[in-house]
């Protein structure tokens, strides 16, 4: 068939940008409890393990939510199940801002994970809708800038809600950043619900002739992939590699969380004031979003996808490394950020294996078992690390442990590779730009 550059780029802009700010909306309410502990810890009591158990908890609710949450999402359509995911985890996130105690801080944070199920594998399942394998790469990619960008924006943001703010109405610091940070998920789900388009059969956007041809190009596109393999829901959970695939995610979910959530208290250590904590941690994530474009276009270009994902995850762990052993913060802010910047940099690719294996309501009921399986290293990561903190009285052995799972995850995906490599073969794919309409 054809290639038609034009009306993916098309699609692209009318689609990319909605997904972009809500996945910021989402992020910006999971990197605020790191930049709230700078103060909320000492104001309510909270230990190192208690902030941290609290922060991962949110993970809970998040796990056994979300298959049932994507299998709905692919029953009643993603835009309104999209926006239901926003506006609810919105109402809960303002609600963080009156928390009195642990429990109540645990009770709030299941909660919110429990509203926020499903969000991200809804996301990837949307995109696969509308754009070809080819093209996944670049689309992932810019999709997922948004995790470094919440914390690029929300970083300056939260310090000086927190330095400004604080004792205005007799509120802390921290609660007006939990109530202010809220609001964009829920303007983000009323956006999804009257202005994102459910697929490209309905697409107001394309005339006639563009939507024929994105629904063919995807529908034969399926049709090659099933011949190759074609898997059932149920099968779809108990592939090995699927389960190696969930394995992975945990990995990465465990150095996106360690670096979003303990970040501020990293940098915090090496003497600086809060808001100069908060403007300097967001140089790791301004580097994060770098690596992100440039692996993923670059990765769409040759059509190599496992040492662009390994690779990244491998440079990370020398980074988390750097960091441990560093005595001067300068290194230690470089360490750091080759840390960041290699998650940032796998993250994309990663999405692409299961979306090549799967399709229909198998990659829908896949991609959800793989995030939610991968969500209990949100759980596992920040309460790790401040167990790790507690008991040291340091951040080494946290460094440490983040670098062990960044090599153990580039194993797995070096073996995920060689058991898929009949359908993840190399081939060299023109940039976006250079392809012409015929």
């Amino acid at each position: 068939m054809t290639d038609r550059p034009d009306i993916i780029s098309k699609a692209a802009k009318r689609i990319l940008p909605i997904l972009m700010l809500c996945y910021l909306a989402a992020f910006l309410d999971r990197v605020n409890i790191g930049f709230a502990a700078l103060t909320m810890n000492q104001d309510l009591g909270f230990s190192a393990s208690a902030f941290g158990f609290g922060a991962g908890i949110f993970f809970l609710g998040y796990v056994l939510c979300e298959l049932p949450s994507n299998l709905m999402l692919a029953r009643v359509g993603a835009r309104r199940w999209i926006a239901r995911i926003l506006i609810t985890w919105s109402i809960l996130s303002a609600a963080t801002a009156f928390v009195w105690s642990p429990a109540s801080f645990y009770i709030v944070r299941i909660l919110l994970g429990a509203a926020e199920a499903g969000f991200f594998p809804g996301m990837i399942f949307y995109m696969t809708l509308w754009f070809p394998r080819a093209y996944r790469g670049g689309m992932f990619a810019s999709f997922n800038v948004a995790v470094p960008l919440a914390s690029v924006i929300g970083a300056p943001i939260s310090g000086l809600i927190l330095e400004n703010l604080n004792g205005v109405a007799g509120l802390h610091g921290w609660q007006w950043m939990f109530l202010i940070e809220g609001v964009p998920a829920l303007i983000m789900g009323l956006v999804v619900l009257f202005a994102l388009p459910e697929e490209p059969k309905t697409a107001s956007f394309l005339n006639d002739e563009e939507r024929q041809w994105l629904t063919n190009r995807l529908d034969n596109e399926r049709e090659a992939q099933e011949t190759v393999e074609r898997f059932s829901v149920g099968r779809a959970l108990v592939d090995p590699r699927v389960l190696l695939m969930c394995l992975i995610a945990v990995g990465l979910v465990i150095g996106t969380t360690g670096i979003a959530i303990w970040m501020p208290q990293f940098i915090k250590q090496f003497g600086l004031s809060n808001i100069q904590t908060s403007f300097v941690s967001a140089i790791p994530p301004a580097f994060m979003a770098v690596a992100m474009i440039v692996v993923g276009r670059h990765s769409d270009k040759t059509g190599e996808r496992v040492w662009h994902t390994a690779g990244p995850f491998l440079a990370s762990a020398v980074g988390f490394v750097m960091a441990a052993f560093a005595t001067n913060p300068i290194i230690g802010l470089i360490g750091l950020t080759i840390g960041a910047a290699g998650i940032g940099g796998a993250s994309p690719t990663i999405w692409i294996f299961p979306s090549t294996l799967l399709t229909g309501t198998a990659a829908a009921a896949g991609i959800a078992l793989i995030n939610s399986v991968g969500s209990t290293g949100g759980f596992f990561g920040p309460t790790i690390i401040g167990w790790v903190r507690d008991a040291t009285g340091g951040f080494q052995g946290a460094l440490l442990f983040l670098a062990a799972v960044m090599a153990i995850t580039a194993a797995a995906i070096f073996l995920l590779g060689y058991s898929m490599r009949d359908m993840i073969r190399p081939r060299i794919a023109r940039p976006l730009s250079a392809r012409t309409q015929s």
